[in-house]
C-alpha cells in the first residue's frame, strides 16, 4: 500500500471507475482550484468555443490568487478563458466563464451543482467557480474523482489538461499572454505516461492535485487533498495503480458454479456454468475482498438445453457490485417420457421390495 501525507485521496481508474486505493474517500474538504473542473464541464456542455465574452468588471475585479489580469470590456473566446482556467488556474477567467454561459454567476453555479447530482457527486457542493474557500463549498476525494474521470471523456477538457504551454488570445485585439501549466508532474514531463489534470492551493484546503497518467492503455486518475507533497503523493498512487494491480480472473467460460433442479427431467438437477470468462484488474489488498452470490431463477421444466439461461453469480467487491455473469445449463436434460416414468416407479417397487425382504 503506497504511503502517503495527504489528508484524503482516491486512485481511480479512468476506464472502468474501480478504486484501487482510498483513503478518508468521503472526507469533506475543500476542493480549491479542482473546482475547475466542474467549470469546465459545464462550460463545454452548454456553451460555444467561439462564443465571445464581453469581460464584466465584476470578472476583471476578480484578483485574489491567480489571474490571467482580465480588463473590463476586453473580448475573450471561451476557449481562450478555459486555456487561462484549465492551464495555469486563472481565477478570473472562471468569472467570465459563468457569467458567458450562464447569463449570470449565480445561475451557472446552480448549473454546477446540477451536474454533480447527475454524476452521483452526493457529497459536493460548489459555492463558487474558481474554488475560493467558503464554508459552502466542498468535495470529496471520491466525488472529484467522479468528476473527472466524466470530464476527460470529453476531447477539449482532455486536450487542454494535457497542455504544458498555451498563448491566451484576446479577440479583436494584439493581446497575447503566455502561460505555463501548474501541474508540475505534467510541465517536467517529470513521470512517464502523465497527460493531466489540474493542481489546487489555498490556505484552507491545502496542497491538492488530481493527476492521470495513461500506460499500456490503461488510464488511472490520482486524487490527493492538503497534500504535505502533492506530486510525491500523486507519483506513489499512480506507481501502485500501474505496478500492484493486476488482472484476477473470477470465472472462467464453462466453469461449474451451481447446479439447478429440473422439473420433469429426465435427471433431477442440471449442472450450471458461467457462460463467459471474466477478468477484472485488482490490486493485490483487494483479492481477499472478493465475494460471490449465486441467484438461481425459477426451476425449469424440462427439456433444458445446453447454454440455457437459469441463474447468475454476482461477484463484489467489499460489498460493492463488480460485474454479473450468467450462468447456464451445462448439458441437455430431457423430459421424462411416459415410459421413463413407469419405469421409475417399477424400479422404485421393486427397491422397497428388496429392502423390506
Amino acid at each position: 500500500m503506497p504511503a502517503i501525507t495527504a489528508d484524503a485521496a482516491v486512485l481511480m481508474d479512468a476506464g472502468t471507475g474501480r478504486v484501487y486505493f482510498a483513503k478518508k474517500p468521503y472526507k469533506r474538504r475543500a476542493p480549491a482550484s479542482l473546482t475547475k473542473i466542474m467549470t469546465a464541464v459545464v462550460a463545454l456542455e452548454y456553451g460555444r468555443l467561439d462564443a465571445v465574452a464581453n469581460v464584466s468588471r465584476n470578472a476583471a475585479y476578480t484578483e485574489t490568487g491567480s489571474i490571467i489580469d482580465l480588463r473590463a470590456g476586453e473580448k475573450i473566446t471561451l476557449e481562450n478563458l478555459l486555456q487561462a482556467a484549465l492551464i495555469m488556474s486563472a481565477n478570473d477567467s472562471t468569472v467570465a466563464i459563468a457569467e458567458l454561459v450562464g447569463g449570470m454567476e449565480s445561475r451557472f453555479i446552480q448549473m454546477m451543482n446540477a451536474k454533480a447530482l447527475l454524476l452521483g457527486a452526493l457529497h459536493t457542493r460548489f459555492a463558487n467557480t474558481n474554488g475560493y474557500s467558503d464554508p459552502g463549498h466542498y468535495s470529496t476525494a471520491r466525488d472529484l474523482a467522479l468528476i473527472t474521470r466524466y470530464a476527460l471523456q470529453n476531447p477539449v477538457f482532455n486536450r487542454l489538461v494535457g497542455t504544458r504551454e498555451a498563448t491566451v488570445c484576446f479577440y479583436g485585439s494584439k493581446r497575447r499572454e503566455k502561460i505555463a501549466n501548474t501541474n508540475r508532474l505534467l510541465r517536467n514531463n517529470s513521470y512517464p505516461g502523465i497527460d493531466g489534470v489540474k493542481t489546487g492551493s489555498t490556505p484552507l484546503a491545502g496542497n491538492c492535485l488530481i493527476a492521470s497518467a495513461t500506460r499500456d492503455g490503461r488510464r488511472l486518475i490520482a486524487v490527493v487533498l492538503h497534500s504535505a507533497d502533492r506530486y510525491r503523493d500523486a507519483v506513489a498512487l499512480l506507481e501502485y495503480g500501474f505496478t500492484g494491480v493486476k488482472p484476477v480472473t473470477l470465472c472462467r467460460r464453462g466453469e461449474p458454479l451451481a447446479s439447478q433442479k429440473v422439473h420433469d427431467g429426465l435427471e433431477a438437477q442440471v449442472p450450471l456454468v458461467c457462460d463467459r470468462t471474466v477478468t477484472v484488474d485488482l490490486a493485490a489488498e483487494q483479492t481477499g475482498m472478493i465475494s460471490r452470490e449465486i441467484k438461481l431463477g425459477p426451476v425449469p421444466e424440462a427439456p433444458v438445453r445446453t447454454g440455457q439461461k437459469t441463474g447468475e453469480v454476482v461477484f463484489r467487491l467489499a460489498g460493492e457490485e463488480l460485474v454479473r455473469v450468467e450462468l447456464v445449463a451445462q448439458k441437455d436434460v430431457p423430459r421424462r417420457t411416459w415410459l421413463n416414468r413407469v419405469k421409475k416407479r417399477m424400479f422404485s417397487r421393486v427397491t422397497q421390495a428388496v429392502l423390506l425382504h
